[in-house]
């Protein structure tokens, strides 16, 4: 891609408006000293002390994050929340990065998704212990789920892009449920020009009619069983992950980069920038980042190829940054595309 070309998609991204639909999580980071430690009367056990507590609106959360700081110029949370503490902190941050938040509403009958993540401090850095997971253990309600769609239809006439961040891996949890996906599918009948697009941990097989992203790992899971990761078959895969959806698709394999599909549909591998090897990396959030670029740049009408060389640029970004998910912004990107 020649520089002007990315300048040109820089320079357009604060005209774009981006709704992201899917599952809202907090995430909560503890820092425990266990120099602190103190026993419990109650029981005998040690009781951690917590010293730095931070907290980010995470899974669909760090994707708007991530278009935040690339400046995107308008942009909507769709989803739902508990009416619980972790709801009010997730709306206090993405109300903080200017997202629109009227159609992310609370509920009492149901949780904040949120993932507790307590870490010990050593000598040597940061030591993550076993997370601690809180998820709706029952499928969405009806009530909500029609809330939804009729958020998606609303927005989606005013958008240039919808992202779909499906988090969960049980069917009828969460956000993007199949009632929900089928109105998406209609969606996209409707509004032809809309980048519809989804990212899906374990469904990404039954979205229609709109463009596809999923990690190597979870291709392999889908189409070659019994493969590790999938690598040696990453093409075949993309044309199976395609053919599934009707629209193009990409896969993002790590660090060999994003395979995606040239003018011709044929695969191609978009290598992932190198980075010097005594650089320290930290991959949580990458495939949220990827997205970011991808669906940006193709809104800025952007080849595939073109969208995933962003999507590569905006990852090998927020991977440097160490204990918690990063964003870039646009100087970065192009800060980077030098490097190349």
């Amino acid at each position: 891609m020649e520089r002007f070309r990315l300048e040109s998609f820089l320079n357009h991204f604060p005209d774009l408006r981006i709704a992201v639909v899917g599952d809202f999580f907090l995430d909560k980071w503890l820092e425990i000293d266990r120099n602190l430690d103190e026993p419990s009367v109650e029981t005998g056990l040690n009781a951690y002390q917590v010293i730095t507590k931070r907290l980010y609106a995470g899974a669909a959360g760090t994707v708007l994050s991530n278009l935040a700081a690339l400046e995107i110029g308008k942009l909507y949370a769709i989803g739902f929340l508990g009416d619980d503490g972790e709801g009010f902190e997730v709306l206090r941050i993405l109300r903080g990065i200017g997202i629109n938040t009227e159609h992310l509403p609370q509920y009492g009958n149901v949780m904040t998704p949120t993932y507790t993540k307590p870490v010990f401090i050593t000598k040597e850095g940061l030591e993550e212990t076993n997370r601690l997971d809180h998820k709706n253990i029952r499928p969405t309600p009806k009530e909500i789920e029609g809330r939804i769609i009729t958020s998606i239809r609303e927005i989606a006439g005013n958008v240039d892009a919808m992202i779909v961040l499906n988090q969960l891996t049980d069917e009828g949890y969460g956000v993007i449920t199949p009632q929900v996906r089928k109105a998406l599918v209609e969606i996209g009948d409707q509004y032809p020009n809309l980048v519809l697009y989804a990212d899906s941990r374990a469904f990404i097989n039954k979205f229609r009619n709109m463009i596809v992203k999923c990690n190597n790992l979870e291709a392999a899971k889908l189409f070659c069983p019994g493969e590790e990761d999938g690598l040696d078959r990453v093409g075949e895969c993309l044309f199976k992950l395609s053919a599934c959806s009707g629209r193009q698709a990409f896969i993002s394999c790590g660090s060999k980069g994003v395979m995606a599909q040239d003018a011709r549909g044929q695969p191609v591998m978009i290598p992932a920038p190198v980075l010097p090897m005594d650089v320290k990396i930290d991959i949580v959030g990458a495939g949220d980042a990827c997205t970011s670029g991808i669906v940006s740049a193709l809104c800025c009408g952007a080849t595939n190829e073109e969208a995933a060389l962003v999507g590569n640029l905006v990852a090998s970004i927020t991977i440097q940054v160490i204990g918690t998910t990063g964003t870039a912004s646009r100087a970065q990107v192009l800060s980077q595309f030098y490097k190349l």
